[in-house]
């Protein structure tokens, strides 16, 4: 892989703590990096796949309580390749927000439409600014019990300091008043 996709490395890491399912991997996607990444099935499964194939992976299947299930482990090659990402420079960070998108094209739905999505945006904000707290009171009670958790500490500090000047952004545009008016 000349230059490795980011849901390659995504997965990789997660592998390099140990052997795991698509169906874990996904769950921790959806947990533990839900703050500032996500992916589907649709995109998890045939990167899998294709791990493998390079051989940056092996593939097993077990069965337990009678299902059948394929767990992934990185090898060696693969932790080269996570390793040789880590190594290089992010190309871009990026703000993705449904929210920002649907108020730059405001205008079509008028203002109390804007307000709605403000208000619904700060609510889901909150809620996730007090799971972060929670995240980082753990963190610092183990800080010590893993080395992985100082890494751990710097993206949940990030999310909580973001996620208040985004509450702050919410409060100074709550009462949605069209500006052009009189």
């Amino acid at each position: 892989m000349a230059t490795e996709k980011k849901m390659d490395c995504v997965i990789l890491g997660f592998l390099s703590d140990g052997e795991a399912t698509g169906y874990e991997i996904k769950k921790r996607i959806d947990t533990v990096l839900q703050f500032f990444w996500s992916a589907s099935y649709g995109s998890i499964y045939p990167t899998l796949s294709e791990l493998v194939r390079c051989g940056y992976a092996v593939s097993r299947e077990i069965t337990d309580g009678g299902r059948s299930k394929i767990l992934y482990t990185i090898t060696d090659e693969g932790r080269a390749v996570l390793s040789r990402w880590l190594m290089q420079p992010a190309e871009r960070d990026e703000l993705r927000s449904e929210t920002l998108l649907k108020l730059f094209f405001g205008k079509e739905g008028g203002e109390e439409q804007a307000a709605l999505h403000i208000r619904a945006f700060r609510a889901k904000i909150q809620s996730g600014l007090e799971e972060l707290l929670v995240y980082e009171k753990v963190l610092r009670s183990c800080l010590h019990d893993d080395p992985a958790h100082r890494y751990y500490l710097a993206t949940v500090t990030f999310g909580i300091k973001t996620y208040r000047a985004w509450l702050e952004w919410a409060d100074e545009n709550a009462e949605w008043k069209d500006v052009t008016a009189k």
